[in-house]
């Protein structure tokens, strides 16, 4: 399984658009534009995607089996919450800054 290394995530002050979130991957593949939406049952981890000429969003990347998205669920939700509880300007987190703190 890919191990998230790290996580960033930019807060916004907006009433749907929690933050912009971008994620490291075995320390050498970065995918950003993953969002915290406030959806109708809650937050939740929307992809990063694009809008295709007939108006729908199709994601550019994304989990392909549960274990995956529960993992990155997990993590990317995990930092927000931190993020929230200690914010810093523009600054991130990753497991290994975590524990030496």
């Amino acid at each position: 399984m890919v191990e998230i290394t790290e996580v960033r995530v930019s807060l916004r002050n907006d009433e749907k658009l929690k933050a912009f979130v971008s994620v490291t991957l075995n320390d050498s593949f970065v995918v950003r534009g993953l969002k915290i939406i406030r959806g109708n049952s809650g937050l939740f981890v929307a992809m990063p995607s694009r809008k295709r000429p007939d108006g729908q969003h199709q994601d550019l990347a994304h989990p392909i089996n549960d274990a995956t998205r529960k993992y990155l669920t997990e993590k990317v939700m995990a930092e927000y919450e931190r993020e929230l509880a200690h914010p810093t300007i523009g600054h991130h987190s990753s497991s290994e800054e975590q524990h030496a703190c």
